[in-house]
Parts: structure tokens; sequence; C-alpha cells
């Protein structure tokens, strides 16, 4: 059985990596954020472009994510930044320390000057990194792992390369255990009927494609078509000609294991194995949805190259052909490229995928790390007010 080394959180889960982060609650707090966290090396900023005024269903969302974010295995401690009497912080600071991570709040208010909130900032921060050091690792079952699966910048490679041999990763990883959780509800459209027909029970598949039907409304309600509007433009310049032909390759990576379960945007899954999580085709709102959904690392396939990184999450670039890693390899960890000079089968860059992993779990960075790759953004679903 596979196994791994990490941090073991006091609500039990495993974190891979032991950051201390610090986030704004509101977005003019953006640029202090991003100030405090340069004072103490190895403190990571966490910005959102959020703010109070929210409607219902962002504000929860909003929520959710930083919760998840803040709560999240990788995550040793975090500082929220609010803004006077800012109840938002209150309410999620009370969340994630009820689950017994280590949380603190801070607020800029007209009663102390910014240096002095800078200054409280940077000694919680300065201990918050000295007690991340003396947190121990153990050795854990790879079971303990939950993996997203994302694409990014698709090409007409994609569903050829990359994307069957990340499912061929997520087979393996599900029948050993393992959670695997595909994201990115528009490009399941005009697919859905296949993910649908492997749903555990009828209730999830239900569910399934009624995130799909909600999802297409909602686009209508603007005045436009999903189903006309991809593939995007940049799909179409990398060799896609239809939303089926897009749909049919971005599903692969959920290989062909049963779904478990359908969750929310950045819910925590409540079973183990093939999970999909609803979430929009912007791949940086995605990776922040699963990341915040309790997944630990994120492969990420890409035909032209994409840079998108997470904060907290190590994301893993597989390149769908030779020339993207000829060009870009400083930004691609592997090259599934290889499947179509005939070099490898989708099994071998499969089982290459199933070890990257494992040494990333295991502390190996990745090249979004590398470059510090650390884009975030939570998903809006109504108008800004």
């Amino acid at each position: 059985m596979k196994t791994f080394r990490g941090y073991r959180r006091p609500n039990g889960s495993i974190g891979i990596r032991n950051h201390v982060i610090v986030i704004n609650i509101i977005s003019e707090l953006s640029s202090l954020t991003k100030k405090l966290a340069q004072l103490v090396p190895g403190v990571i900023p966490v910005v959102q472009q959020g703010g109070q005024a929210q409607f219902p269903e962002d504000l929860e969302q909003t929520i959710r994510t930083l919760k998840g974010t803040a709560g999240h295995p990788n995550v040793s401690a975090t500082l929220f930044l609010g803004m006077e009497k800012d109840e938002l912080a209150e309410e999620i600071t009370e969340l994630v320390h009820d689950e017994n991570h280590h949380v603190h709040a801070i607020y800029f208010d007209k009663g102390k000057s910014v240096s002095d909130v800078l200054e409280e900032g940077k000694h919680w921060l300065e201990n918050a990194i000295e007690r991340s050091k003396s947190e121990r690792m153990e050795t854990v079952n790879i079971t303990e792992l939950t993996v997203g699966l994302e694409c990014g910048g698709s090409d007409a490679w994609s569903g050829i390369t990359a994307n069957p041999a990340i499912g061929a990763f997520s087979d393996a990883f599900v029948g050993d255990g393992g959670t695997s959780i595909l994201a990115e509800t528009t490009e399941a459209i005009g697919a859905e009927h296949i993910l649908a027909n492997r749903a555990v029970n009828p209730e999830v598949g239900r569910k399934f494609l009624e995130i799909i039907k909600e999802y297409e409304e909602r686009i209508k309600a603007t005045g436009e078509d999903i189903r006309s509007a991809n593939p995007t433009p940049g799909n179409m310049a990398g060799g896609l000609t239809t939303l089926e032909e897009k749909s049919l390759g971005c599903i692969k990576k959920g290989g062909d294991e049963i779904l478990m379960e359908v969750v929310d945007y950045a819910e925590s899954p409540t079973k183990k194995g093939f999970i999909f999580m609803d979430t929009p085709g912007y791949d940086v709102e995605s990776v922040a949805g699963l990341s915040a959904g309790g997944a630990q690392i994120i492969l990420f396939s890409t035909g032209k190259g994409s840079p998108t990184g997470s904060p907290i999450v190590p994301v893993i670039k597989i390149g769908t052909n030779p020339k993207l890693y000829e060009l870009m390899s400083e930004h691609i960890d592997v090259n599934a490229g290889k499947i179509m000079e005939g070099l490898n089968t989708i099994e071998e860059i499969g089982e290459e995928i199933y070890g990257k992993v494992v040494e990333t779990a295991n502390g190996r960075t990745t090249a979004s790390e590398n470059h510090k790759n650390q884009e975030f953004a939570i998903w809006r679903l109504a108008e800004t007010i």
C-alpha cells in the first residue's frame, strides 16, 4: 500500500504542506494583505476580491470558500484581516476556530494607525511560523489523500493524451482507496448523460443533471447560450471544434469509476471515491473551489501552458503535447505528449502521474510552487452590489 508523510491536524485531516497564510475579508485590504505577508518570510498572502455587500448566494459561497481555505489541512495557521467591526471576519474566524484550527483576526479601524495594525499582525504571524516548525509529520495511508482534477487552455490533444492519462491515474488511485474530484460543470455539458449513468444511485445522477440544468439557466438569463459559447476562441485556436468534442475529452479525467457524490462549490465530500464538484470552467475559480473543498493536490492538464497555481495546494501540470513541453517545460511537471509520439501508453503516463502525486505528497515541490503561482478567486453567482 502506498503511503506518504503528512501533518495530522486537530480535526483528523492530513496536510502535505504546513503553510501560514494571511487572508483579507474585503477587497479594500488586498494591498495591505500583501504588504503584511512580505514582513514575515514564509507567510503566503491569499488575496480575494469579494466584499461585505453580496447577494445571499454569493455571501454563502464566500464564507464556505474562505472557511475551507483557512481551515485547509495544508494550512498550519491563518490570520484574517478585517475592517473596523467586521461581522463577516468574526463569523468566519469562529467557524474555523470551532474546528480547532489555529486562526486569528485583526482589524483596521480609526482607533489604530495602519502601522500599529501591521505590527500586531507581524507579531502574530512570526509566532505562527515558529509554532508551525514544531509540528511533526507522520506516515499515513494514500487513502487519506484527495486529488482535484482540472484542465485549462485545452487543445485538440487534451482528450487524447493528458486527460485519459489523468483518468488512468484516477481509476488506480480510487481503486487504492483515494478520493478524486472532477470539476468544471460547464466542461461536462454535452457529455452529462455519460457521467449521470455512472452515478452510484438515481439520487446522485439526478443531482448531477440538476446542476447542469441550473448552470445553463443562469447563463441563459444573461442572454447567452453556453452550448453555443463553447468551445472558447482559445480552445478553437488549439484545434477543438465542437462542444461535444471538448466535453467528451474533459470528462476523461474522471476515468471510469462510479460517481459516488456530487458536491457544491467549495464543499467537502462526505464519500470516498470518484466525486464531482459544481464549479465554473474558469480555472482560477475552479481550483480555489477544489482546494477549499479539501483537495490536497490538484492535477491540471493544459494544451496551451496555463500557469494557474494555488496559494495553498500544489498544482501538478500535465502538458498535452511535446511542443508545449519543449517551449514551456519550466511550467510543466508531466509530459503526456509522449503518448502522441508513441513513446508511452496512456496507462504508463497514468503511472507516472501517480508517482508524481506521491512525490508531491511527500514534499517535492511542483513547477507552479517553484514559480510561486498563487492565483485565487471565488466563483460569484450574482451581480456585485
